[in-house]
């Protein structure tokens, strides 16, 4: 658990920018020193424009100085990590090396390439396509031969679908796309970033009607026919009411909630408010509070039956019906619809796509070309011939090697700014990526991996001196190396310590008792009902103080003719009722004695008792239980059989509770909106109609909102102090804020600051 304060300090300065550079060299102006460690006005430099260069008054006196305390509180928790040899640790060593990797991505790229495909992909999202498409499967690696052989193939298919020849039947009959046997390579709208990007680049640039030419992606070779274009259906803005109900909820469940949303579905379309009906009942609690209103989404965006329902709406303040998806049921509301937004809304979002996307291809081609230029990439072609040409059909079976005496091993492959990668460096690349290959030469495969060793080893020399080519790259793992090592000693020192530090989380609370109290409190119970009629019943049924449950199924305990003993099956029932008793001690069960037609009354009653003594031998408490004679029955068969009288000797039984949700339960058989009850210890501003009475001991009746309410105030409670037990979580919050600022002052006294004046000066503007 974290403080706002600590949010604020960790999220601002460790991640979010507080970035630290090497050691600082002894020649550049420090703007201060923590013991003997200085920071040098650059970097504080660096980082202060980085957070605040934004602000207003970022570069008025207070708030560099402001920012400078912050920046050296974090600054002498990372300097204590380190002199505890934090960041020696090989788990720390491994989570750092995983951020850089992820850190390295963007400098890894060409962003010029980039920025292309982004304004492509934006103009494109504009437009959907309707396409279909006949696939001949390639690998991506095939030989000569057989990708020359594939594209004919498609070539072929090409120009007997020109001269007429029916696409849909040679799709079915000729693609090795599976689904095109059924859906004869139909493949339905689609706009951009949903398909290959060769495959998309193809049909958007292909009319409709017409039919591309052969089109390879890493599938094989495509030919597109384009059936339609259309304009994109934008992005639409909802509201919802929702009834959670999830996919594996038992039956009754998932019944009682879709009616529950049919009784809403069919209020609305009496005209009742939106807005009422939200804050009533919606149970999405992120939006009930504004009108069930949620961020705008596109295609793709929302769970597709959702979607669907959204913009099947068409005008402002349409409703849907009932629409179901995983989280439950949902009745829309359109509140509005509107084109693709705009490009500088969505620029973010497509670089992320296009980073996972088939584009980046393109793009690695673009950076690989401009790094070997820059890294001077320089090829020795007469080695390079002689180390191609040890290839043998060894390689294909995936057992290919080589004789590590030769000589030829240490001449030089190929050179990366003046670091020199031998044919040997090579050899070993392919002995551990060769694979058993079942087409293709053994020349075809060698030339594959030369190019993936030669690519590779580009990437991997720019990624290992990227510290030393961009500082904006060497300054975010200088950040992430802090922040972690902050992590690890604010777990320590502060979030863990504050909660398993009982004995001091107690003294604090102790000590600052004032902090933690109850306002004025009501322990009341507050029905709203539809109607006057349904609030009487529920008054009625809240005096009598015990309410009907209805999820047990009980079945009934059978006897013998003038017999009360208890059977072997009698007795496996009553086991069950006895467990579920002892499960929920706010159960009673009533137990009805029976017989029929031909029996003494008084034998009911012996039943009623044999059945109650065995349910207490059971460990079942007497106060659970009562027992009545209900007598003779009327015969159950219709034509007075023993089957229909032996129905009638027995035991019946009913199950009752205390708790008001079994109240609200029976009630709301037929209308699942009839009546909501809430009992707890409520505080001014937790229910709107008890607020609209006086706050004293009594009964209360009001309308509010088209409901009828009755509020029972059983006491009024006075301000008192709260138990730790009822505060625990900002306790331990107060707690951590309380440690912290006992730390820094210690790491303060440990290393003592000195800030210098006159570096502060430089970065305040008049």
């Amino acid at each position: 658990m974290r403080s706002n304060h600590l949010l604020v300090a960790v999220a601002a300065l460790a991640i979010a920018g507080c970035t630290a550079t090497k050691k600082n060299d002894s020649k550049e102006p420090a703007i201060a020193t923590l013991g003997n460690q200085p920071i040098s006005t650059s970097e504080f430099r660096y980082v202060y424009e980085k957070n605040n260069g934004g602000n207003d008054d970022a570069y008025t006196r207070e708030s560099v100085t402001d920012y400078l305390s912050l920046y050296t509180n974090f600054k002498l928790k990372v300097i204590e990590a380190e002199n505890r040899g934090l960041d020696t640790t090989m788990a720390f060593r491994r989570e750092l090396e995983g951020y850089k990797e992820q850190l390295a991505q963007p400098f890894l790229t060409e962003k010029s390439v980039t920025d292309q495909l982004v304004k492509e992909a934006y103009e494109r999202m504009k437009q959907e396509v309707n396409a279909s498409h006949i696939l001949i499967s390639l690998a991506s690696d095939a030989v000569p031969e057989d990708t020359l052989a594939a594209y004919n193939r498609v070539l072929e298919l090409r120009q007997r679908a020109l001269k007429g020849e029916d696409f849909g039947k040679l799709a079915r009959e000729n693609s090795q796309d599976p689904s095109a046997a059924e859906n004869n390579g139909e493949l339905g709208y689609f706009t951009a970033l949903q398909m290959v990007y060769p495959f998309e680049d193809a049909a958007y640039k292909t009319a409709v009607g017409d039919i591309s030419k052969p089109v390879r992606t890493r599938f094989g070779y495509h030919l597109i026919k384009v059936n339609d274009k259309r304009n994109a259906r934008g992005e639409a803005k909802v509201a919802h009411i929702m009834v959670r109900s999830t996919p594996n909820a038992p039956a009754a469940d998932s019944l009682a909630a879709k009616q529950r949303t049919d009784a809403i579905h069919r209020r609305l379309q009496r005209g009742e408010q939106w807005e009422k009906l939200v804050t009533e009942f919606s149970e999405d609690a992120s939006t009930a509070r504004n009108g069930g209103e949620l961020p705008w989404f596109g295609t793709g965006r929302m769970i597709p039956a959702f979607e669907e329902a959204a913009f099947g709406l068409q005008k402002p303040g349409d409703i849907s019906k009932p629409v179901y998806t995983p989280y439950g049921w949902h009745i829309i509301k359109l509140i509005e619809k509107r084109s693709l937004p705009a490009f500088e809304d969505m620029e973010q979002h497509l670089r992320n796509k296009i980073a996972k996307d088939s584009r980046s291809e393109l793009n690695k081609s673009a950076f690989l070309k401009r790094i070997r230029q820059e890294n001077n990439f320089t090829e020795n072609a007469e080695a390079k011939a002689a180390a191609l040409a040890k290839a043998s059909d060894e390689l294909l079976q995936g057992t290919w090697t080589y004789d590590e005496n030769d000589k030829a091993l240490k001449q030089t492959l190929f050179s990366i700014q003046g670091k020199n990668y031998t044919v040997a460096d090579f050899y070993t690349y392919v002995k551990a990526e060769q694979r058993p290959r079942t087409s293709g030469t053994a020349a075809h495969a060698m030339n594959l991996l030369y190019d993936n060793f030669a690519e590779e080893s580009l990437l991997e020399y720019e990624r290992n001196n990227l510290e030393n080519k961009y500082t904006d790259y060497r300054m975010l793992v200088q950040e992430y190396h802090d922040g972690i090592l902050l992590f690890q000693l604010m777990d320590e020192k502060v979030w863990s310590k504050a909660i398993e530090d009982t004995a001091g989380l107690r003294a604090y609370f102790n000590q600052n008792r004032e902090k933690y109290k109850w306002g004025e409190r009501a322990d009341a119970v507050v029905i709203s009902a539809a109607n006057k009629e349904l609030l009487q019943q529920a008054q009625q049924q809240l005096n009598a103080g015990r309410h009907p449950v209805s999820f047990a199924r009980l079945s009934d305990v059978l006897f013998a003719q003038n017999k009360a003993d208890l059977t072997a099956e009698g007795k496996a029932e009553l086991d069950k009722l006895a467990s579920l008793l002892e499960q929920n001690q706010s159960l009673t069960l009533e137990i009805n004695g029976h017989t029929d037609a031909r029996e003494n009354a008084s034998i009911a009653e012996a039943r009623a008792n044999a059945a109650k003594a065995y349910l207490q031998q059971q460990g079942v408490p007497a106060a659970q239980i009562t027992s009545k004679s209900l007598g003779k029955s009327k015969q159950a068969g219709p034509d007075n059989t023993e089957t229909g009288r032996r129905r009638n000797r027995r035991t019946s039984f009913a199950l009752y509770t205390s708790e008001l949700a079994a109240l609200a339960e029976s009630l709301n058989k037929d209308n699942p909106l009839a009546v909501q009850i809430t009992e707890k210890k409520f505080q001014r501003g937790d229910n709107k109609a008890l607020d609209a009475v006086e706050w004293k001991e009594g009964s209360y009746t009001l309308q509010q909102n088209g409901r009828e309410y009755f509020i029972l105030i059983k006491e009024v409670l006075a301000p008192t102090y709260k138990e730790l037990s009822e505060v625990r979580g900002p306790v331990i919050s107060d707690y951590q804020n309380y440690l912290e600022e006992q730390w820094v002052q210690e790491l303060r006294n440990k290393y003592p600051v000195n800030i210098k004046a006159e570096e502060v000066e430089k970065l305040v503007r008049k």
